[in-house]
């Protein structure tokens, strides 16, 4: 009997030792993600500040420049319909590629798999088969 209560401690043990290792690293992984936190709350908000004085430039940048147009002779109303003329044409090129991009997105193809994979790891059940992959198109 001494054998299997000492073996019996020796399990306890491990298992005390590994939940404590496990606390450990927890405390850790959470101190660092604080600290990251906050450097990148500071970061974010100096780029925040970054972009609201940008577009205030931008904005003074038009003003200048529909007052250009009206100095070199164009009366006010046509200098700043320029101006505006100009920002809808941006405004619609970057509208046009916005959306293509959005239409590329793809669903996530490697975090399903990894998740599937891990489940049964850790409930000891065989490995799913991956999915086949398609034939290159050579044509």
């Amino acid at each position: 009997m001494s054998q299997q209560q000492s073996l019996g401690a020796m399990v306890k043990g491990v298992t005390e030792d590994i939940s404590t290792l496990v606390r450990g690293e927890i405390e850790l992984a959470k101190t660092e993600l604080r600290d990251s936190a906050k450097t990148a709350a500071s970061g974010g908000a100096l780029l925040a500040v970054a972009g609201v004085t940008a577009f205030l430039g931008v904005i003074f940048l038009l003003l200048t420049l529909a007052w250009v147009l009206v100095q070199l002779g164009l009366p006010t109303w046509a200098g700043f319909g320029i101006v505006t003329l100009l920002l809808i044409i941006v405004a619609a090129i970057l509208f046009v590629v916005g959306r293509k991009r959005l239409e590329t997105i793809k669903p996530p193809e490697r975090s399903p798999a990894s998740i599937e994979k891990t489940k049964a790891v850790l409930s000891r059940k065989p490995l799913p088969e991956p999915p086949a992959a398609a034939p290159a198109d050579l044509g």
